[in-house]
């Protein structure tokens, strides 16, 4: 792979997260500020209602700060699937162009996403910071590697569910009832080490809580038990990533750019 290529690719994607944004969003008002405001906006929204409707403390936890690192990787996981459901359809015309491949429309969805996640995680971090309600970080390296693990099966989980919605048209509908199925399985808002031992062994063969158990063992340290397997998280994100860029090449032809 030259480095021109990878320049070349790097622009392409720039321009078209850029568009994005654009046509998304628009250019008045608040416009870009969306990208970050939109997840802030949700987080907080359910922040606050856990707040009010939950003790101030359970399990030694503090409310807010269990939620943020729970919800934001459930808002990840969700953006990144349903924004590249349509990404094809909202981009069709630009395939004439022969530079541009459906794959470029869902790796600029998927990092926006990973960008404006991460930008409203940051500030939600630093609000809760400056209320006490959550120390920095115990363990930097875990809270990184396991945003990024969210992130690679949050892409590789909207690959998947992208090239089979250009396949197969009821996959339109059936994406939203598994987006919904998917979050008691993702462990965002209970701990691992709540369950039953034999079941805690058989949730963690679910990816995502593997990578939801890591940010929260980095954010919170030795001060709660988490249970995870950075290794097989690792090998099933990028499995899941595999699969659905093999898909997404067997459904190119069967895009219709007429």
């Amino acid at each position: 792979m030259s480095r021109s290529f990878v320049v070349r690719q790097s622009q392409i994607i720039g321009a078209l997260m850029m568009r994005e944004m654009a046509t998304r969003y628009g250019r008045r008002g608040l416009g870009f500020l969306w990208v970050v405001g939109e997840p802030l906006l949700f987080c907080a929204g359910v922040m606050l209602l856990w707040v009010f409707v939950k003790p101030h403390a359970a399990h030694g936890l503090s409310v807010a700060a269990f939620v943020m690192t729970g919800y934001m990787c459930l808002l990840l996981m969700r953006h990144c699937i349903s924004f590249s459901i349509n990404a094809i359809g909202a981009n069709t015309g630009l395939l004439y162009h022969r530079a541009l491949s459906p794959l470029h429309f869902y790796l600029t969805r998927c990092i926006l996403e990973l960008a404006g996640a991460t930008a409203a995680f940051m500030v939600l971090y630093a609000v809760l910071l400056l209320l006490g309600q959550v120390g920095w970080p115990q363990d930097w390296l875990l809270l990184y590697s396991g945003w990024g693990l969210m992130w690679l099966m949050s892409m590789g989980t909207g690959f998947i569910f992208s090239a089979l919605t250009v396949r197969f048209e009821i996959m339109e509908r059936i994406v939203s009832l598994l987006t919904y199925a998917m979050i008691p399985l993702s462990g965002v808002f209970f701990m691992v080490d709540w369950l039953p031992p034999r079941a805690r062994e058989l949730f963690l063969l679910v990816p995502y809580p593997n990578a939801v158990e890591m940010i929260r063992a980095g954010v919170f340290g030795e001060f709660i038990p988490t249970h995870f397997n950075p290794v097989y998280a690792l090998v099933t994100a990028l499995i899941m990533l595999l699969i659905g860029l093999l898909l997404i090449k067997y459904a190119e032809g069967f895009i219709d750019v007429d």
